[in-house]
């Protein structure tokens, strides 16, 4: 195994010349009576074949749909980034459907700035957003392959609506106004964002559906908690190919990839397999913030307001028909986000967000997710109820005084989670100071260390200022938009 001990950049020029290609070959699809399975299949020739697989409920839509089809190809096409990148070939050849011009530009959009924390953390500098990735694919109208369906008789068909959507629609409709009993399809990933759209929903009495992938504890409880009804609640299984893993293990490329678009090509999936005319997210302003100080690097870019504005626009010129995909969120900071989930008292044992932790569904106490979370919910909590959410008191831990000097900015990088801005934490951190100081008890240890800091004198005279922010930037359908404006924000 030569590339142990290689620098990334050394391993992108070694992959890139001895392994050029990247192949899309075909999906195929399983349907019986409880799922629709999806397998893809991707190769790097020389060096490995993927099959990766896909479980959806099953719901009223057909095989035959011909939107369904386009999405199930689409998502193949941001799935296939994950192996990609393991030995990043020059050139990605597209089999399973078709691509015009413009789509294929778009693809190289995402990748690429999806991709930014990957190249950044390997070291990778050749990777300019032009030559990183060449994408070769039959135009729309061409003959292409058509997936193989195998119906529950176990007899094979060829499925009738793998054909592209054709030329884009851009003057496809948004679906009618949400009002009282509106289906709205929630992705739940077990933190406090998405309890928060649960519940503002919940107040704007819309009809809520969950869409949990590959369920945990935290997710799952959290849909018993909203009270979603079991025939509400979409559970999908996304299961990685093992000679991905092993690549791994040998030392070839890896890193972060933009899970969350993964998310949203997913949920159009379950959406359209159940009917469902809107899909909210709960990605906040923060989210556009970049990890790195003056780049666009930013671990959170596929949660961004760019990709939810691309990926609008995507679905409505090549998957029209598709639910209205939006963040109800987008107007908020993690801080009012924080501010609204204090008072969910309900959910407070239940979530998790720790990546660290997550798969024993547990925080782990070390990580800067941990330590974030901690300090957002800080200003609206007793430091006894923080504390025990997470079963001790982070603030006293000295260890995580490098992560704190991330997380304000003392530290170029972020760090490379899904954490609020640097804005944010600062504001949440004097908050919190004041509060104890107001209370006569002592700082603990991580909040006397930041007042040793710069930070401390610059945002010492910031008030509350998030507590009445709100982002015009979004796409939120009204009346929610203003429902959201109503509960999470103080004037």
């Amino acid at each position: 195994m030569e590339q142990q001990g290689m620098s990334g950049q050394e391993k992108y020029r070694l992959f890139r010349d001895r392994y050029p290609e990247f192949i899309y070959d075909h999906y195929d699809i399983e349907e019986t009576e409880q799922e629709l399975a999806v397998t893809y299949h991707f190769q790097i020739p020389g060096l490995a074949a993927f099959a990766p697989v896909w479980h959806f409920p099953k719901g009223a839509s057909k095989i035959s749909d011909p939107l369904l089809a386009d999405m199930l190809f689409s998502l193949g096409m941001v799935e296939l980034i994950s192996y990609w990148k393991s030995a990043c070939p020059p050139r990605v050849v597209v089999r399973a459907g078709a691509l015009n011009t413009e789509q294929i530009r778009w693809w190289k959009d995402l990748y690429y700035n999806g991709l930014g924390e990957f190249f950044y953390v390997n070291r990778i500098q050749d990777a300019d957003s032009q030559h990183f990735m060449e994408i070769e694919a039959q135009p729309p109208g061409q003959h292409r392959h058509m997936p193989s369906c195998v119906t529950d008789d176990g007899h094979g068909q060829e499925g009738d609506g793998a054909e592209s959507a054709g030329q884009p629609d851009p003057t496809a409709k948004s679906p009618r106004l949400p009002g009282p009993g509106t289906p709205v399809l929630v992705p739940i990933g077990g933190g406090k964002d998405s309890v928060v759209t649960l519940e503002l929903l919940k107040e704007g009495k819309a009809q809520i559906w969950g869409y949990i992938i590959n369920p945990r504890g935290a997710t799952l409880q959290t849909a018993s908690t909203a009270q979603i009804p079991a025939g509400q609640l979409l559970v999908a299984r996304r299961t990685l190919d093992e000679d991905l893993l092993e690549l791994n293990r040998q030392g070839f490329l890896n890193g972060h990839t933009p899970f969350s678009a993964i998310v949203a090509f997913s949920s159009l999936i379950a959406a359209r397999l159940h009917g469902l005319p809107y899909i909210a997210l709960s990605n906040e302003s923060s989210a556009n913030e970049s990890t790195v100080q003056g780049s666009t690097v930013n671990h959170q870019y596929s949660k961004s307001f760019q990709f939810e504005k691309d990926f609008h626009h995507y679905t409505a010129a090549y998957l029209p028909g598709s639910s209205y995909y939006f963040s109800l969120l987008r107007p908020l900071s993690e801080f009012q986000i924080a501010a609204y989930f204090a008072r969910c008292k309900a959910y407070h044992p239940i979530f998790r967000s720790c990546n660290v932790g997550s798969k024993k569904d547990e925080w782990c106490g070390h990580c800067p997710k941990c330590l974030f979370v901690y300090l957002i919910l800080s200003p609206f909590l007793e430091q006894e109820e923080v504390a025990a959410i997470f079963g001790k008191d982070l603030l006293a831990d000295e260890t995580l005084k490098g992560t704190l000097e991330q997380l304000v900015g003392i530290q170029a990088e972020k760090p490379f989670e899904c954490v609020g801005s640097r804005d944010e934490v600062n504001t949440a951190i004097m908050l919190t100071i004041r509060r104890i100081q107001e209370a006569g008890k002592p700082l603990p240890e991580l909040l006397a260390h930041y007042m040793t800091t710069d930070v401390y004198e610059r945002y010492r005279s910031v008030g509350d200022r998030y507590r009445t922010f709100f982002d015009e930037d979004d796409l939120v359908p009204m009346p929610w938009k203003e429902l959201v404006r109503a509960r999470c924000l103080w004037t």
